[in-house]
């Protein structure tokens, strides 16, 4: 694999080490250049941005609050869904905090609105190396992996993260009451942060699986014999992100997630029988 990307990376002659170390170097610092312009487009309009989306998880008329609430209401089970509103009173402790706080949500707001772009750089790096079959076979790469990005991104904004800062907030130890949660600003964002390019990450899965499929570590038998282990995991999950123990609210975090997992065997399942049927091609 090696030999042939470097081999495939040159139209009319073969290029050194250094000069795809070169290539690599030039697709890195336009990723860079394209996160910094979003990150000081995203930095002069940080006051909106940080009261309409930063904050705006923690806020009671939250579109995912208000949404579940009718959704518990025309289901006609009562406000089993309506989630309490986040109670929480951020704070700083330090003269820097809210710069840099500024910053650092610039810079992870100028990654995300710039993906696509650096997704396409790294494409364009790794796409010479391909074989026409394979080029063939990844063909809307760049589409499908920054739509599975955008949709994570989505899901953990407005369904992982009010969930879980809602429970977070009003969870309670004890029953004096004695203790007040104040919650540091940085400390609200690095998880805000988290859970959002936690939930893009894991929205790859079908990429992944594609990914790995191809290259034959895994097959769609694999993913449904452990189908099972998976759920319960899901299941885990849903049940610790969840602010009651309730079904309903519990499959609103499982179904998304275990939906994701089938989709994923459906398309190992498309690339595996391609595999198969190119192997037999190749050996007739």
């Amino acid at each position: 694999m090696a030999l042939s990307f470097f081999s495939k990376r040159s139209n009319d002659s073969e290029m050194t080490f250094v000069d795809h170390l070169e290539q690599l170097r030039w697709h890195i610092v336009r990723s860079l250049l394209a996160i910094i312009v979003c990150a000081v487009i995203a930095f002069i309009y940080i006051d909106w941005l940080y009261d309409n989306i930063v904050l705006a998880p923690l806020e009671g008329n939250f579109v995912t609050y208000t949404a579940l609430c009718k959704l518990s209401h025309w289901l006609h089970v009562g406000d089993t869904l309506c989630l309490p509103p986040a109670q929480a009173n951020l704070q700083t402790t330090a003269f820097g905090s809210q710069f840099m706080a500024s910053i650092t949500f610039a810079f992870v707001g100028g990654f995300i609105i710039a993906f696509p772009y650096v997704f396409w750089e790294i494409w364009r790096f790794i796409k010479p190396a391909l074989s026409p079959k394979e080029l063939k076979s990844t063909r809307g790469a760049i589409v499908w992996v920054s739509l599975f990005f955008f949709m994570g991104v989505a899901f953990g904004y407005f369904l992982l993260a009010p969930f879980t800062f809602s429970f977070l907030s009003n969870y309670t130890i004890g029953t004096k009451h004695l203790i007040e949660a104040k919650p540091t600003l940085s400390d609200y964002l690095e998880n805000l942060m988290d859970i959002i390019i936690g939930s893009a990450i894991a929205f790859q899965l079908p990429v992944i699986s594609f990914v790995l499929t191809r290259i034959g570590l895994i097959t769609p038998a694999f993913l449904k014999n452990y189908r099972k282990y998976a759920y319960v995991f899901i299941l885990v999950v849903a049940a610790v992100i969840t602010p009651s123990p309730d079904w309903m609210s519990q499959m609103i975090v499982f179904l998304p997630l275990a939906m994701l997992y089938e989709f994923s065997i459906v398309v190992s399942g498309r690339v595996f029988k391609k595999e198969q049927q190119r192997m037999k091609d190749d050996w007739e």
